[in-house]
């Protein structure tokens, strides 16, 4: 009998994070196991915090289930896409056509459909610094390289169009926003976005908008479509049912391509392959899309003063207020804050081993700003999703555990000085 060898992952996984559902969740299901119940920042996830999706969504698959069992178009429904082109139309996009949405099974699956189809090996993104990771493996294992650029807290989380245009190389592709952002919550003022579309026409590069967060807002924030900015240039924008309609499971996404369609006309064709290779998106779920973009906004309630994401983000921005060693951009969109612990209070900081530590001795499990490919990051990021009350609990957790660091770090110089 021959000897048992190890089989090696591709080497294409080498340079791929995903920490949201990484190590630390790893450990905290064996904490579960074991009896410590654990408090979950980690992930956004509405229906996992008492979440509802729409009754109307629920009852159009529901009528609609003996119609979903074969398969469909391997661009998604008609009266799905028919429906998305309608609510791109309102927002001002140019030349979105039926043919030209494609509906997938989240809006992870199209991102990868979309980078697939555009990037030869070697090919550069210019990605934001914090990203949400799925980006930037996205690149990876289809042959690109990410190039980020930052946003800094310092500039309230927003790009900067100069050190864009300043990472441009004769093999950058595409530029990706993702407005509002996970994980900051930044929202994009609409001049901002203009300079960004000159720059992506000067250089002939397809813009890609993440855009799943749209109808998240607070305080007065005002969501602008890239692609009515966009005009006539290639843009992808993306959206779904996961979060502005508390649908995750339902793994229900799309992507509209606007602009001029002879520039596209190519790329189009290979999107369409792509989808056709998977065979099509799950049939059953897509019949919640027309009642979803058809009828009255759900999140509102959710969004403005009393509603419980509005009480939450008050409870995150209370709690940082109250800290000694926190600070943070207060969001302005999106299910997500991104405090920054301090250097002047906390100087020698690692966020994954506060992250562990947070999880070991608090039981708060949370995501270190590092996952989303920020360097030396001071960062953690927490969902809004938690009762108010529960998330003022997690601060006073989060507390303890840097006081504890900050009292650690202060004997270790104190010995290091006496010696």
């Amino acid at each position: 009998m021959p000897a048992l060898v190890s089989i090696r992952p591709s080497a294409h996984l080498a340079d791929v994070r995903y920490e949201i559902r990484g190590a630390l969740a790893r450990r905290s299901r064996e904490l579960e196991a074991a009896g410590q119940p654990i408090t979950k920042l980690n992930i956004g996830n509405p229906g996992r915090y008492g979440f509802d999706t729409p009754p109307h969504m629920r009852e159009a698959i529901a009528r609609h289930l003996r119609d979903s069992e074969a398969y469909g178009h391997e661009q998604g429904l008609e009266e799905a896409r028919e429906a998305i082109v309608e609510q791109q139309r309102l927002r001002g996009a140019r030349h979105v056509e039926v043919e030209r949405v494609f509906i997938g099974n989240g809006v992870s699956e199209l991102i990868d459909l979309s980078l697939r189809a555009l990037l030869q090996q070697g090919d550069e993104v210019l990605l934001p610094s914090p990203d949400y990771p799925l980006w930037s493996a996205a690149t990876i294992l289809n042959g690109g390289k990410p190039r980020y650029y930052r946003c800094l807290a310092e500039h309230d989380h927003q790009p900067d169009p100069d050190e864009i245009e300043s990472l441009i190389t004769p093999r950058t592709r595409a530029l990706v926003l993702i407005n509002p952002n996970n994980p900051t919550g930044a929202v994009y003022p609409r001049e901002r976005l203009e300079r960004i579309v000159a720059i992506a026409e000067r250089h002939r590069l397809l813009l890609l908008c993440d855009e799943i967060y749209d109808e998240i807002l607070y305080d007065g924030a005002a969501f602008q479509p890239l692609a009515a900015i966009a005009g006539n240039w290639p843009c992808i924008s993306f959206g779904g049912l996961s979060k502005v309609h508390r649908a995750c499971g339902y793994r229900v996404g799309w992507m509209s391509l606007s602009g001029e369609p002879s520039r596209t006309a190519d790329y189009r064709d290979a999107l369409q392959l792509l989808a056709a290779l998977r065979l099509c998106a799950n049939m059953t779920a897509q019949w919640a899309v027309c009642p979803a973009l058809q009828s009255a906004p759900t999140i509102t309630a959710l969004t403005a003063p009393g509603g419980r994401l509005y009480e939450a983000r008050r409870a995150i921005l209370e709690g940082v207020a109250a800290s000694q060693f926190l600070d943070v951009v207060a969001p302005a969109g999106a299910i997500y804050a991104f405090p920054r612990v301090r250097a002047d209070r906390l100087a020698d900081f690692d966020d994954e081993v506060f992250a562990l530590r947070l999880l070991e001795e608090e039981s708060v499990l949370v995501v270190p700003g590092s996952s989303f490919n920020v360097p030396r990051s001071r960062y953690l990021r927490l969902t809004l999703l938690p009762q108010p009350e529960q998330l003022r609990e997690v601060f006073t957790r989060i507390e303890r555990v840097l006081a504890g660091m900050a009292t650690e770090q202060r004997s270790r110089r104190h010995v290091s000085a006496a010696a």
